[in-house]
């Protein structure tokens, strides 16, 4: 009874004790959860204990408080180390490699890996407000604008050469640029060998219309084919024998159509047969040659359809097909030769317009994508924040591949269902490099925050 007496008496001194005790645990918890320092935004590096001025930039330094049960921390990986020449090959110490005997490197993060980690304390999710993305697969397209120039197509270049020896008497073509019809004379020439050819033609008609026989009508048909030959027409083969005589300098007719590119014919010049006296480019139909951006050049395929639309000709569009790929890249432009060849029958067209073109590209298949906002590019790596839970957050790697119409394709890194942050995910990218960044880990997992 005594015991039990002493025992009730004592049992409140007993509580406050422990009360106290609780307290002081309590407080010194709450004291070893919060920590309070100054930071340069600028330079993150840069850690005091009171207000003032960044030793570095001297901006004003920034207040930062947090709770070390609930505050943003880095999550380091345990490093691990590979094969130089292997990459496949690693090991979770520094060795040497067994397939080689070099030295192990550290390893590289590879895409999926996660490369930090932060989690949001209860004071900051007031202004924390991110937005998601759930990774889904989509049909991707792409429309690659291009600039293009009308050029005459060397296919349907063409030349009015000299058939037979002669010299130059007249010229009827004015300059280059000139445009000259099937049909049209372009010179007048001497030459000794054509007005030989015509009197045999005139002396083998004559003796096949006076005595016909085999032997005359064969020589007449040659010599009317030897003058064909030579570029002379029917109805001027008929003139000369109403007349009874050839003319010492006689009409050369143009046997196609086209622009004038280069004119060698001048009055008074000799031209050996085969030399030309005029290069022209026809342009019924033109070609229209374009560049293609290193980044995009793997996307152009022959075939593909591409929609031109010239500056001379506004609300005008015309379309034509791949016809073209440059096997070369230009070393200075970084640029890819592609072409297209367009009909031209109206002749609106005329080399040297310049064109606005649209290459629409479908590509293959479903591929993984997330929005463009979602990627933080470094220069060294792309990565991007996925959702763990409502405060916890992981910065993954990840490998991409086409860019579409604000989305891109993940080739490694996510799966599909993950949630990515579109919006607020530099403030965590902040947050990571504030301590200790991406890049050094291990000495952030030792300093935690």
């Amino acid at each position: 009874m005594k015991v039990f007496l002493l025992l009730f008496l004592l049992a409140p001194v007993f509580q406050s004790c422990l009360n106290t005790q609780d307290g002081h645990a309590e407080k010194k918890e709450t004291h070893e959860k919060h920590e309070v320092f100054y930071t340069c935004p600028m330079h993150p590096q840069v850690r005091e204990n009171k207000s003032g001025k960044c030793p570095i930039c001297h901006m004003n330094l920034v207040k930062v408080e947090i709770d070390q049960g609930q505050a943003i921390s880095t999550k380091a990986q345990k490093k691990m180390w590979q094969c130089e020449k292997f990459p496949d090959v690693t090991s979770e110490v520094k060795e040497v490699c067994p397939l080689d005997g070099t030295p192990m490197v550290p390893m590289t993060n590879r895409p999926g890996e996660v490369i930090g980690e932060v989690r949001i304390r209860e004071a900051q999710k007031k202004h924390f407000k991110p937005a998601y993305f759930t990774v889904t697969p989509m049909k991707m397209s792409k429309v690659v604008r291009l600039l293009g120039t009308a050029l005459p197509s060397e296919k349907k270049e063409s030349n009015i050469p000299a058939r037979v020896p002669g010299r130059v008497e007249k010229v009827y073509v004015e300059s280059t640029g000139s445009h000259i019809k099937e049909g049209a004379p372009v010179i007048d020439l001497y030459s000794p060998e054509l007005i030989t050819g015509g009197e045999e033609y005139l002396l083998a008609r004559k003796n096949d219309q006076k005595r016909p026989n085999a032997a005359f009508k064969d020589l007449l048909k040659q010599s009317e084919e030897r003058l064909r030959l030579w570029g002379i027409k029917k109805w001027q083969m008929e003139k000369w024998y109403k007349s009874g005589k050839v003319p010492r300098s006689i009409t050369l007719y143009s046997p196609t159509t086209g622009v004038v590119q280069k004119l060698n014919a001048v009055v008074g010049k000799y031209f050996k047969e085969g030399e030309n006296f005029f290069e022209l480019s026809e342009l019924s139909s033109l070609w229209v040659e374009m560049d293609v951006y290193e980044h995009d050049s793997a996307l152009v395929e022959l075939g593909q359809s591409v929609d031109l639309e010239f500056t001379a000709l506004p609300g005008k569009r015309i379309s034509g097909n791949i016809d073209f790929i440059s096997p070369v890249l230009n070393p200075k432009s970084r640029t890819l030769k592609v072409r297209t060849t367009v009909g031209n029958p109206d002749g609106e067209l005329r080399p040297g317009m310049v064109a606005d073109a649209a290459l629409k590209v479908e590509f293959d298949g479903t591929p993984l994508v997330v929005p463009r906002s979602a990627i933080i590019d470094t220069g060294k790596r792309k990565v991007v924040w996925t959702k763990v839970d409502e405060k916890t957050f992981q910065a993954r790697k990840v490998l991409t591949g086409h860019e579409s119409q604000g989305y891109v394709e993940v080739v490694e890194g996510l799966k599909e269902g993950d949630e990515v942050v579109i919006e607020a995910n530099f403030l965590l990218d902040a947050q990571a490099q504030l301590f200790g960044g991406y890049e050094d880990f291990e000495r952030s997992s030792t300093h935690q925050h």
